[in-house]
């Protein structure tokens, strides 16, 4: 029994590989997704451009404008001479941030009271607005502490000493690496997986396989290993390219990842075959995959934290087994996780994995009569 399956699977893998536009959707589009993603896709902030209206012109005011245009974060665009520009680079995005320094801000800085710095946002991107203001908050807490300094006036009393875990320098490319693993991961395999029984009912070989001495779920077996196999290797490209590439740490070591690897895999192929049992052409398939693709990526915390999202939306999100292998991905680059640690996360997906792999058994055997 076993070789005949075997004999399937070195089928299935030379029909995917011999055609030049399986072997792209494999190769291309997984590498050039990391990359976009590693590069683009970042809640950092680098020389975003802001503009200054300095209403002082104080040394004061000056060392406070320096500070502003010698961080990485901002990038100084213009300097104003009026109020009446800065509606106009806001709305016309030249400007993300305008600092407006009040003209009695020396003056109250020498009474020691508090003085006006006016920061004006474009917020019709609220996470980069806030990421904005956050950095412009560090610069002027900076500029007090150091004007306190100089003047011999005691420091404030309470100072944040912010130290972050994990990810010290907060590299968002840390976040976001890792989770495009699992997306490519689960993108080419439901893809794969997905398209292959459709692929014998359109070129009219699925009769012949019924007819072979092959039990259905050993042609059910020959289709999905196939995929866990490229889902495997993908997930591999993926995790090379974040750690020597995006320099992303591997803490967690590989046995914990690769154990939710292949548990993942297990599922998107159990889903994919079910995909597959149900549709009877590639291009339906293809609709399937990526009707099951969006929703899962959206509800999965690859983005946003799913304890954000409604309570009944969260209570969804538990047949998503994505929503446990990103926990997993993550865990093991950013964490030093251990098997025990990973459990949660690895039983659901295990379930998901059986449930969906009955399922889809029960559907080819049907589709079969």
């Amino acid at each position: 029994m076993w070789s005949q399956i075997f004999a399937l699977i070195v089928k299935e893998l030379l029909a995917i590989l011999k055609d030049p536009k399986s072997r792209m959707v494999l190769i291309g589009p997984p590498l050039i997704e990391l990359l976009v993603f590693g590069y683009a896709a970042t809640f950092d902030l680098d020389h975003a451009p802001i503009a200054i209206y300095n209403q002082d012109h104080s040394a004061a005011s000056r060392d406070l404008v320096a500070r502003f245009a010698g961080s990485p974060s901002f990038k100084v665009v213009a300097t104003l001479d009026g109020p009446r520009q800065i509606e106009q680079l806001i709305d016309t995005r030249q400007a993300l941030l305008v600092v407006v320094i009040d003209p009695r801000f020396t003056r109250d800085l020498a009474l020691q009271r508090p003085a006006p710095v006016q920061l004006i946002v474009d917020g019709r991107n609220s996470n980069t607005a806030l990421v904005a203001l956050g950095y412009a908050n560090a610069i002027v807490s900076d500029f007090n502490i150091s004007w306190l300094a100089k003047i011999g006036a005691p420091p404030p009393s309470t100072l944040l000493d912010i130290r972050a875990r994990y990810n010290p320098a907060l590299l968002s490319r840390w976040f976001i690496v890792p989770g495009v693993v699992a997306v490519l991961t689960q993108v080419v395999v439901s893809l794969v997986v997905g398209m292959s029984v459709a692929r014998e009912r359109e070129m009219g070989t699925f009769d012949q396989l019924l007819v072979t001495p092959l039990r259905p779920i050993d042609i059910l077996l020959g289709k999905g290993l196939p995929g866990l196999l490229i889902g495997s290797a993908e997930a591999t490209i993926g995790i090379i390219g974040a750690v020597w590439w995006f320099e992303v740490p591997l803490r967690g070591g590989l046995v914990p990842l690769y154990i939710g690897v292949v548990l993942f895999a297990m599922a998107i192929t159990g889903i994919g075959l079910m995909i597959s049992s149900l549709a009877a052409t590639q291009q339906q398939a293809l609709l399937g995959a990526f009707l099951f693709l969006v929703p899962s990526i959206i509800l999965s915390g690859f983005a946003t934290p799913v304890s954000n999202m409604p309570e009944i939306i969260q209570r969804l999100t538990l047949i998503n087994p994505m929503r446990y292998f990103l926990v997993v991905v993550r865990a093991s680059f950013l964490e030093e996780s251990g098997l025990l640690s990973l459990w949660p996360q690895y039983w659901p997906m295990a379930v998901i994995a059986m449930a969906t792999l009955v399922t889809a058994g029960w559907l080819f055997r049907k589709r079969s009569v």
